[in-house]
């Protein structure tokens, strides 16, 4: 479960590894419709509901969650012999909204200009 920072917290932006992480689990068309099925169709959903969604058999879907699970995506919660899923939605949202962050044009405060002199200025010939 995500905790939700401080107001005045500042949260840090998202590992690389956390980027690679997500979008290696979010790689496989399988666990893109599970997140969109837990997106859209309620906060939790029993792994059976999800398994009957597919046409591959209900290991290989439990294999998608737990890859889901492994990055953060989604968390399960056991009632008896069957499992329901919750869809991370702060994780996902903090680790491709970084991702997609880093995407931004830099400012020119962010721009990284070398202190040294530059070897070779317009207009000017050696």
């Amino acid at each position: 479960m995500s905790r939700e920072p401080p107001p005045d917290e500042a949260v840090p932006p998202p590992t690389l590894e956390a980027i690679e992480i997500v979008f290696a689990a979010l790689s496989h068309e399988v666990r893109r419709h599970i997140v969109q099925l837990l997106s859209h169709l309620g906060g939790e959903l029993p792994s059976g509901y999800l398994a009957k969604r597919f046409p591959h058999s209900w290991p290989t879907t439990t294999r998608h969650l737990h890859v889901l699970e492994a990055a953060g995506l989604v968390s399960v919660r056991h009632e008896g012999r069957s499992c329901v899923y919750r869809l991370e939605r702060d994780r996902l949202r903090h680790i491709v909204g970084g991702w997609l962050a880093l995407l931004d044009p830099p400012t020119p405060e962010l721009t990284w200009r070398s202190p040294g002199p530059r070897s070779v200025t317009k207009g000017q010939q050696r």
